[in-house]
């Protein structure tokens, strides 16, 4: 798409007039914010309804309310109602809110960015759940805005407000993990190296992979709470089963998940940007693509991806025969091993987002945080988000929104 023929001012036009378009459309299809419950809105309104009582929760609230993921979305959903007193029109008026707050982060064509950003946004908008849900009375966008609030501070240095928003986004939802272990592993893996080649190590600089492993440890706190991954009656009736005993997985499930994260960020990534480094180097190194594709395949033969009715690509996967499923499942799945097979901070986000997965329904609406995270740091031209791969990786310079310290051991620069 040649948005670079744009000027600046034109750039902003495009995207204010596009946005303001959008979203009266959101409001009018849903009502105007008021239509009545949405699947599971009810469930997560009656949650909402536990923590609408007082400014502040019991702790008996934060142990009996009825849901399965932690509490925070309900809980400011509760206030809003304790407060205003509007029903779910003043909590999906909120996430409306907070879905242009993203959209504005990642989509504005600042000089930096310009039409660049614009195309990210529109891969997000590729992601069909996000404009699904922004007006819905649903868990994600308050996830999803903590997810990048983590993603923002991180890349500016701070990396104890990063922490504390990534408590946030767990206390949010428990799969959010993902984002500050990939994180922790990212930056101590990065560090080790450093000490490995003879490279000083400043203390301050250890905060890089501290911080977020404070923030992924804070989940302890909440199994401590619920004596368990959720409150103990929402698992006893609504629990898949893998979440019913601690040891169970289901391996399958990451086979799911690296699909959902082919289709709804590799190829709309592909269609957009079309990186001619990736298609230059699965040329050039196609024995590594080889290799990736028969251990996807062997794993895939051990584990089979689940086919399951969840989400728009369990409706797909219900018109076709169970080999396609299974074909499709792989096909997608290898694209994802091929666009992320170089161990950078997206490797590691993608393999922990697919580890945890083994533990939940693969349902593909749970890819929506990790595309969020994943066109915001392509927006910045964050080294990995581009596609880049061996040297021209390396030698990748991120935009003077990352890293701006410019020290040896900012995000940008520590590929």
């Amino acid at each position: 798409m040649k948005l670079r023929s744009f000027s600046h001012s034109q750039q902003k036009v495009c995207f204010l007039c596009g946005i303001t378009a959008i979203y009266l459309a959101i409001a009018a299809w849903l009502n105007f914010l008021q239509g009545p419950p949405w699947w599971d809105e009810a469930d997560f309104w009656q949650s909402s309804l536990t923590f609408s009582d007082s400014l502040l929760p019991s702790l008996a609230d934060l142990r009996e309310y009825y849901s399965l993921n932690t509490p925070l979305p309900f809980m400011v959903f509760g206030l809003l109602e304790y407060l205003f007193g509007q029903g779910m029109v003043a909590g999906r008026l909120f996430n409306l809110l907070l879905s242009l707050g993203i959209v504005a982060t990642i989509g504005w064509p600042s000089k930096d960015k310009g039409g660049r950003a614009i195309l990210c946004l529109i891969g997000l908008f590729l992601c069909p759940y996000f404009l699904f849900l922004s007006g819905r009375l649903y868990t994600e966008m308050i996830t999803c805005t903590w997810v990048l609030l983590g993603f923002v501070a991180y890349l500016r240095d701070r990396h104890w407000v990063s922490c504390l928003a990534f408590v946030l986004a767990i206390a949010s939802r428990q799969y959010m993990l993902a984002f500050p272990a990939a994180i922790a592993t990212y930056e101590f893996l990065a560090t080790a190296q450093q000490y490995r080649q003879g490279q000083p190590v400043g203390l301050a600089q250890h905060q890089r992979w501290l911080a977020p492993a404070v923030a992924s440890l804070s989940l302890l706190g909440w199994v401590a709470l619920f004596d368990g991954l959720a409150p103990a009656d929402a698992i006893a009736a609504k629990s898949p089963e893998v979440q019913k005993s601690t040891l169970a997985l289901t391996p399958g499930g990451a086979i799911n998940f690296l699909a959902f994260v082919g289709a709804y960020i590799v190829i709309p990534e592909f269609l957009l940007f079309r990186p001619v480094a990736l298609r230059q180097a699965l040329r050039h190194h196609w024995q590594k693509g080889l290799l990736i594709a028969v251990g996807l395949l062997l794993v895939c033969l051990a584990f089979p991806p689940l086919d399951t009715p969840y989400g728009t690509m369990g409706k797909v996967a219900d018109l076709l025969p169970y080999g396609l499923v299974m074909a499709m499942y792989y096909g997608l799945a290898l694209l994802t091993c091929l666009r992320f097979a170089r161990p950078d901070l997206l490797f590691w986000l993608i393999v922990f987002n697919a580890l945890i997965m083994m533990k939940a329904i693969p349902w593909d609406r749970y890819v929506l945080p990790l595309a969020v995270a994943f066109w915001y740091l392509k927006s910045l031209r964050y080294p990995g988000a581009d596609a880049q791969t061996g040297a021209d990786a390396g030698r990748h310079r991120p935009s003077p929104a990352v890293g701006q310290s410019g020290d040896p051991g900012s995000p940008g620069q520590r590929v």
